[in-house]
C-alpha cells in the first residue's frame, strides 16, 4: 500500500478558527497539485486551500461548518507526489512517439476540435452541471466576485481547466443574453452596466477598490435588492443623558477609567428595547422566524479600507463602562486590520452611528440575515415647547431600517418610541 500524505491548512495570515463553507473533494477522487480542496471564509474574505500533493483521496478529515486554523489536517491522499517531486518528474524527458489525441474545449462545443497532446496530460471528463470543476483558487475567487457559476462555464485551459478569461466570457455572455420571457416583474431584466471611456472627457485616475469594499459591496447590493426595507425616523431627547456622560468622563479623568461614549449607551438601550420587542432580534429563515435569546450587537466601524462591523457579544450582561472599553478596542483593531473572524460574527442587531461626523438622517442598509439596523446621526440643540416656553434640548436623530416582511410600520414606530424614551430617561433601562 502506498504511503498516505496528509494535506493541512497552510499559512492563512492572522486568521484562525475560520469556518469551511465548501468542500470540493470526497474519498476516491483524484486530485492534482493546486486543485481546490476546500473554501474558508471569514466575514470579509474567502480563500481556497489548494492541494499541495497529488493522488487519490483516501480520507476527508473535515466537514462543512468545521472551523480550522493553520496546520489543521484536511485530507489524506495515497500514491501522490508532493509539489517538489512532481516538479522533478515533469523535468524527465518522455518518448515523443507516445502521444494521445484529446478534445480541447473551445468557446462553444461545436468549435471543439481534436489536437495532439503529449500523453502526460491526464484526460478529464467534459465539465457538466454538478460535475467536478477544475479551476485554480484565484479563478474560483474571481468567479465568486462576479457571481459566476463555474459549473456552467466552458473551460478552454489544458485538461478541461477553467481560466480567468473563461469566467469573463461567461459573464459577458450572461449580460448580453436575451432576457427570459415571462410575466412582467418575474425578473430584474436589468440593462447591462454602461461602459464609458471617461478619459475622453478629461484626466482620470483609476483606483482599485479595497478587498473590504469589494466584499461589502456585494453584500450590500444583495441586501438592498432582496430585503423590502423601510426606514422609520425618530428623535430622542438626550439632554440629561449627555450631561451625565460628560460628568462621568470628568470623574474618570482622575481614576483612569474608560471614557464613556454615546455608542455605549445606545448599545445598552438597544438591548433593553430588543428585550421588549424580540422580533427585532430575529432572522427570517424561509417560512420560519428565528428568535434569538442572546443579545449580540454589531456596530459599524470606519476604517481606511471601508466599513467593518465588529460585534459586542452578550451586551445584556455587560455594563456601560465595559461596553465603552470593548467598542473602543474593537474599533482600534478594525482600523489596524487585526480583527479576528469571530469578532465580526453573530450579531442580531446592528448600530451604524455617524454621530461623530454629522448629518440629520439616513437609511442604513440591513445587514442580512438580521431583521433591522439602527442609524444614528449627530445630536443637535433644538428649541422644544414645554407647554409654557421653548426650552433648549439636545436631540439625537434615530433612523431605524426594518425588514417589512417581519416588521410592520406600527411595530417599528413602537420600537423607535421605546428606544427614545430609554435614552431620554436612562433609569428606565434598569426596570
Amino acid at each position: 500500500m502506498s504511503q498516505l500524505t496528509e494535506i493541512k491548512v497552510p499559512d492563512i495570515g492572522d486568521f484562525s478558527d475560520v469556518p469551511i463553507i465548501e468542500i470540493y473533494i470526497k474519498p476516491g477522487d483524484t486530485v492534482a497539485l493546486d486543485d481546490a480542496l476546500v473554501t474558508l471564509e471569514s466575514d470579509k474574505a474567502t480563500m481556497d486551500v489548494p492541494a499541495t500533493a497529488s493522488g487519490v483521496v483516501r480520507e476527508v478529515l473535515v466537514k462543512l461548518g468545521d472551523r480550522v486554523s493553520e496546520g489543521c489536517p484536511l485530507i489524506r491522499v495515497e500514491g501522490g507526489l508532493s509539489a517538489q517531486k512532481e516538479s522533478e518528474t515533469a523535468k524527465q524527458p518522455e518518448s515523443p512517439a507516445k502521444q494521445d489525441t484529446v478534445a480541447v474545449p473551445a468557446s462553444t462545443p461545436a468549435q471543439a476540435e481534436a489536437v495532439t497532446l503529449p500523453s502526460t496530460a491526464q484526460k478529464e471528463p467534459p465539465l457538466s452541471l454538478g460535475g467536478k470543476v477544475h479551476a485554480s483558487p484565484s479563478v474560483r475567487a474571481y468567479a465568486r466576485e462576479l457571481g459566476a457559476d463555474l459549473s456552467k462555464v466552458t473551460p478552454s485551459g489544458p485538461n478541461g481547466r477553467i481560466l480567468r478569461e473563461d469566467v469573463t466570457a461567461w459573464v459577458k455572455n450572461a449580460l448580453t443574453a436575451t432576457p427570459r420571457t415571462g410575466a412582467p416583474g418575474s425578473g430584474l431584466d436589468l440593462l447591462p452596466w454602461p461602459k464609458v471611456d471617461f478619459s475622453k472627457f478629461g484626466d482620470i485616475e483609476v483606483r482599485p477598490l479595497s478587498r473590504i469594499q469589494k466584499i461589502s459591496g456585494q453584500n450590500l447590493a444583495r441586501n438592498w435588492v432582496m430585503i423590502p426595507a423601510v426606514t422609520y425616523h425618530e428623535e430622542a431627547d438626550i439632554t440629561e443623558l449627555e450631561a451625565f456622560r460628560i460628568q462621568v468622563n470628568k470623574e474618570n479623568e482622575k481614576t483612569g477609567n474608560a471614557k464613556l461614549t454615546m455608542l455605549a449607551f445606545l448599545i445598552k438601550a438597544s438591548v433593553c428595547a430588543l428585550q421588549q420587542f424580540p422580533t427585532f432580534n430575529s432572522s427570517l429563515d424561509g417560512d420560519n422566524l428565528i428568535l434569538k435569546k442572546y443579545f449580540h450587537i454589531g456596530f459599524a466601524a470606519d476604517t481606511p479600507n471601508g466599513l467593518v462591523v465588529p460585534v459586542i457579544k452578550n451586551a445584556d450582561r455587560k455594563g456601560i463602562l465595559e461596553i465603552a472599553q470593548e467598542t473602543g478596542e474593537l474599533a482600534r483593531q478594525a482600523r489596524e486590520g487585526t480583527l479576528k473572524p469571530g469578532d465580526m460574527q453573530g450579531a442580531g442587531f446592528t448600530i451604524s452611528s455617524l454621530g461623530g461626523i454629522g448629518g440629520t438622517s439616513f437609511s442604513p442598509i440591513i445587514n442580512a440575515p438580521e431583521a433591522a439596523i439602527l442609524g444614528v446621526n449627530k445630536s443637535t440643540l433644538k428649541p422644544v415647547w414645554d407647554g409654557k416656553a421653548f426650552q433648549p434640548r439636545l436631540t439625537l436623530p434615530l433612523s431605524l431600517t426594518a425588514d417589512h416582511r417581519v416588521v410592520d410600520g406600527a411595530l417599528a414606530t413602537r420600537f423607535n418610541v421605546c428606544l427614545a424614551q430609554l435614552l431620554a430617561d436612562f433609569r428606565r433601562v434598569t426596570l
